[in-house]
């Protein structure tokens, strides 16, 4: 069956994400040029430009993709694994789950997100990015963080809050610490899922 001219659209642009994602990760972000994306995509290069506007914008695309596991417009706390966490009624099950949810995310979008740091440093609207990918890994650790704390009667270890038991997870559970365990240490994301559980009931519950 013929695709549609949407599906092909949609083919054609994943296919330019796919490509942006493997040369970003490779060779950087300013080692990277829209011209090589299209070449290594298969389309010219005014088909990148007309799809994202420009490089900046197709790697704030690609974020969202690889964070969310797909192009839908679903929030983070609106999707079922967040909800899980969330409606999960034992404290130690749901940081199981927090830690589950983090792996499943970091393993595609882990790459990406250190291509963003890293260029942060000397890209101000990348800076921008990274720093709004901060503040909204946040929003979710301090959500979860809230209903932790409501489980456990509102006493967590050593008199933490949900503020700071948001900042615990978004350490423990951030790509900075994934990064280094995973890909600098050769830690499996199963091992590091472990840890990263058992290291959060450690350092919250009473």
């Amino acid at each position: 069956m013929a695709l549609t001219r949407a599906e092909k659209a949609r083919h054609t642009r994943q296919r330019m994400l796919d490509a942006a994602a493997r040369l970003f990760v490779e060779r950087g972000w300013a080692g990277t040029t829209v011209e090589d994306i299209a070449r290594a995509a298969e389309v010219g290069v005014q088909t990148v430009y007309f799809t994202f506007g420009n490089k900046r914008a197709l790697l704030k695309e690609l974020l969202d993709t690889v964070i969310a596991g797909d192009s839908d417009p679903v929030a983070t706390l609106d999707r079922p694994w967040a909800r899980e966490v969330i409606d999960e009624p034992d404290c130690a099950a749901q940081l199981a789950h927090q830690a589950a949810g983090a792996r499943a995310i970091l393993r595609r979008a882990a790459p990406v997100l250190e291509v963003v740091r890293g260029a942060a440093a000397a890209d101000p609207e990348l800076a921008t990015l990274w720093r709004t990918n901060q503040e909204q890994r946040h929003t979710v650790q301090l959500r979860f963080a809230q209903a932790l704390v409501a489980k456990a009667g509102g006493t967590l270890r050593d008199g933490h809050d949900a503020a700071s038991a948001a900042d615990i997870a978004l350490t423990v559970l951030g790509p900075e610490t994934y990064g280094l365990l995973v890909y600098a240490r050769g830690w499996t994301p199963t091992r590091w899922e472990h840890w990263a559980a058992d290291t959060l009931v450690r350092q919250l519950l009473p």
